[in-house]
């Protein structure tokens, strides 16, 4: 690849994404670029679209579309009184694909660990903006049973705890250091009906 600085590069970015790791970048690049036509052109038009037409909602965390607002929050025909916080868009559609919760989401966009995610960041004043907005009775804290999701779980606790509304969280099946995106239907199912108030 002497020279080919532009491979090189493409490399180096998609070996960044979660789960790759160099060898797997090079096998992707070099299996894009044998299949030009039908890979790498319609990949970089829809990337080209992505970059241009979504981004992250500044209210509740999810995908929005500049054409089509974000579906999360233009959700009006259903009205919830609960709203589930989780880390990730990804726990999100964990969540939604088990059918075991109806109710708003609340997407952080990561949790408060030690290389410096600002709670800024974390859309935490949105949230509670949210609640009062929407009249909110229970807030589900459905964050990461690591140390750096329960530690983001105690601060929303404890952001939230003014405001005179029910806090649970998760419970059994799910495990220390679990991700939500990796749990089955049946230990989210479990973990949502045993829920604990905080």
């Amino acid at each position: 690849m002497n020279n080919l600085t532009e491979i090189e590069e493409l490399i180096k970015i998609i070996s960044k994404l979660p789960g790759l790791g160099p060898k797997s970048a090079k096998r992707i690049v070099l299996k894009l670029i044998s299949n030009r036509d039908e890979l790498i052109k319609p990949l970089a038009h829809v990337l080209a679209q992505v970059y241009k037409n979504v981004s992250r909602c500044t209210s509740c965390g999810s995908l929005k579309s500049n054409l089509n607002g974000c579906i999360n929050c233009g959700n009006i025909k259903e009205k919830h009184n609960k709203i589930c916080v989780v880390e990730d868009i990804s726990d999100q559609w964990s969540i939604e694909n088990s059918n075991i919760y109806k109710g708003y989401f609340h997407i952080l966009g990561g949790n408060l660990s030690s290389v410096g995610q600002r709670k800024e960041e974390l859309l935490i004043n949105s949230l509670r903006e949210r609640v009062k907005r929407d009249n909110i009775e229970e807030v589900i804290l459905a964050c990461s049973n690591t140390v750096e999701g329960q530690t983001t779980a105690f601060y929303i606790q404890d952001s939230l705890k003014n405001l005179n509304i029910k806090i649970t969280k998760l419970a059994q099946g799910l495990p220390v250091g679990g991700e939500i995106e990796s749990l089955d239907d049946g230990t989210l199912n479990s973990a949502f009906k045993n829920r604990t108030t905080i």
